[in-house]
Formats: structure tokens, C-alpha cells, sequence
């Protein structure tokens, strides 16, 4: 059985304790947020308030970590320090280059698991395309189109102000809400050659991250990206995920997965699990990777999200953002 705790216990917390709680090869035994009047959130489950002194006195086998983006660096570098294994809520750092000290504390802790979560991955939409596009049945790819039209007031900022800091949260839309449509991206995609982006804000707020950004990114294969994502929009529309092959298009749209043959012909493929709820556009697949992430320790195997996976999303958000700045393109090897 594995002992498990959860530090930060915000809104994605929400999501990760019913997992836990639902595995039945592990058990939640310690919670943790500097937020002393969280501490009946998980009744009869210890509660603390500095994780340092979780870490000393609880014999953990994996810590989730739930914390604002500039807090993840130093909670998940002190859970590998005591040997313990990671499960990091996204985006890996605030930046490239904290990214790249995850790179090398992964690196040095070879025997520590460190799973950074993407869980869109595990969307049954995503795999399902994954498994068309490798199968060549509608040939090369020549495009992906990745577009994110969320909604989010000025009170999502004022309420949390971590959020609108690039100290604290090391970007906006790209970073928070955008992050897995760039990471699946670059799945489909490979290795990327250049990327020209463009970072605004639409919305006067006043907060220092952008609400806006876009990208024309191109792949080593010869295929083109196109990358939208705004919280402007008048609500949380789906996100659209497309590849452009030379035989047909493959689309996720509304959590479903068509296909459109050559004929124009648009035919339904797959849809994926959905939660319940408001949050219905977090997908279901939090579960999915968690347990999955779980068997990866007590099998001992590697075939979790890595760190120097998750790296790639960083890179990617840093050139976007420098190109912004420069009004140049970026070759992604300046990232490497």
C-alpha cells in the first residue's frame, strides 16, 4: 500500500484526493497547506501546515504536489531529497530555465520518480489519434492547429493574485491554461525547427501575464503548427486539437474525436470520459495518469510523464515569449 500526501490544497486538489482515495493500492495519510482553516478538508487525515515537517515525520511513498507554480521547484526538489516520489501538478516550472533545474534534480535522482501531469495524454481522444497518425493510413502530416478559448474575470486574478505575476506564476493563458494543447502539440508534431509568436493582453486588468497568445510553429518534419489560446472569450469553449494530414483531417473538438477522408466525408470516432460538473473541460483523465503513475512505483518501471518531457512545453512557452519581444523567429535549439 502505498503512503500518500498531497501538498497545497487548492482547486486541483479537489481532483487529485478522489483519485487517490479511489486507488486501492494507496492511501492518503498526510495533506498539507499553509491555510490552517483547510484543516478538516480531509477528515482524520493528519494535517500540516509546513511540508518540511510533513516530510520529516510521515514515512511517504509518493507526495502530490498542489501548489502555485512558483512553489513547485522547492516542494518537489525537498520530496526527491528525502527519496520520496513525485507527482507534480503542470506547468513543470515558471520558466525554461527553472525548468532545467528539474532537469538535472531528476538527473541526479535516478532511483526517484518524478511524474509532472499532462493528463490530457491519456485522453482516449488523444490516444486515438496518436494511433492514426502513426498508422500512416492518411499519410504525412502537413499541419496541427491547436486552439484554447477559455474565459477567465478579473476576479480569478484579484482572488488568487499569485496568478497575474510572472514571479510567482511565470506567465498567463500559455502557461496555466494552455500548457497541455502546447505539450500535445508537440507530441504529434516531434522535434520543433522555429517558432514566431506574439503575447498580448486583450483584457485591461492590470496584471503582468498575458490573457492572449499565438504561435506559428515549424517542425523539423516540414509540417506547420498553428497555436491560439485567449481567457477573453465569452466562456470556456472547447478546445480544438486538429491534424491536417495529406489523406484526410483528424479533429478533437467537444471531447469527440472524427475523422474527415478525403471525400469530405466527417465520421465520428471516439469520445472521452467526462467529469461531472463545472469543470467538465478538465477532462477525466487526472485519474488516469495518477493510477497509472502508481503502478509505475510499484513496478518500478519509467513510462510516466518524465521531467525532461515536460521541459519541452517550457521551451516552447519561453521562445513564444521571446519572439514576442524580439519580433523574431526562434530556433527552438537556443531552448535546447
Amino acid at each position: 500500500m502505498l503512503k500518500v500526501a498531497v501538498i497545497g490544497l487548492g482547486d486541483i486538489s479537489k481532483i487529485h484526493i478522489p483519485a487517490i482515495e479511489e486507488n486501492s493500492k494507496a492511501k492518503l495519510v498526510a495533506v498539507c497547506d499553509i491555510d490552517e482553516s483547510l484543516k478538516n478538508t480531509v477528515p482524520g487525515v493528519p494535517f500540516y501546515t509546513d511540508y518540511h515537517e510533513m516530510l520529516e515525520k510521515e514515512p511517504l511513498d509518493c507526495v502530490h504536489v498542489c501548489l502555485p507554480h512558483h512553489l513547485h521547484y522547492p516542494a518537489t526538489k525537498a520530496c526527491v531529497e528525502k527519496g520520496v516520489h513525485v507527482f507534480q501538478e503542470k506547468p513543470l516550472a515558471r520558466n525554461a530555465e527553472e525548468g532545467m533545474n528539474l532537469v538535472d534534480l531528476e538527473e541526479k535522482y535516478k532511483d526517484v520518480k518524478i511524474c509532472i501531469c499532462f493528463q490530457n495524454r491519456f485522453n482516449e481522444t488523444f490516444i486515438k489519434l496518436k494511433e492514426l497518425v502513426k498508422s500512416g493510413e492518411y499519410g504525412k502530416i502537413l499541419g496541427i492547429k491547436g486552439l484554447v478559448t477559455w474565459f477567465r474575470p478579473k476576479a480569478y486574478y484579484d482572488i488568487k493574485p499569485w496568478r497575474g505575476t510572472m514571479r510567482q506564476s511565470g506567465g498567463g493563458v500559455m502557461i496555466n491554461q494552455a500548457i497541455h494543447t502546447l505539450d500535445l502539440m508537440q507530441i504529434i508534431g516531434g522535434e520543433i525547427n522555429t517558432i514566431r509568436g506574439s503575447v498580448d493582453n486583450l483584457f485591461d486588468y492590470g496584471y503582468e501575464v498575458e490573457d492572449t497568445a499565438t504561435a506559428n510553429i515549424q517542425f523539423k518534419n516540414g509540417a506547420t503548427g498553428l497555436f491560439f489560446a485567449t481567457v477573453t472569450n465569452a466562456t470556456n469553449s472547447s478546445v480544438e486539437f486538429q491534424v491536417i494530414l495529406e489523406k484526410g483531417k483528424l479533429t478533437i473538438k467537444d471531447s469527440i474525436l472524427t475523422k474527415t477522408n478525403e471525400d469530405g466525408k466527417k465520421v465520428r470516432v471516439i469520445e472521452d470520459e467526462k467529469l461531472p460538473g463545472a469543470k467538465f473541460y478538465y477532462g477525466a483523465s487526472h485519474s488516469k495518469l495518477i493510477n497509472h503513475f502508481y503502478s509505475c512505483i510499484e513496478k518500478d518501471t519509467h513510462d510516466y510523464i518524465q521531467v525532461k518531457e515536460a521541459q519541452i512545453s517550457m521551451e516552447m512557452i519561453s521562445a513564444i515569449r521571446r519572439s514576442s519581444e524580439i519580433k523574431q523567429i526562434i530556433p527552438m535549439e537556443v531552448y535546447k
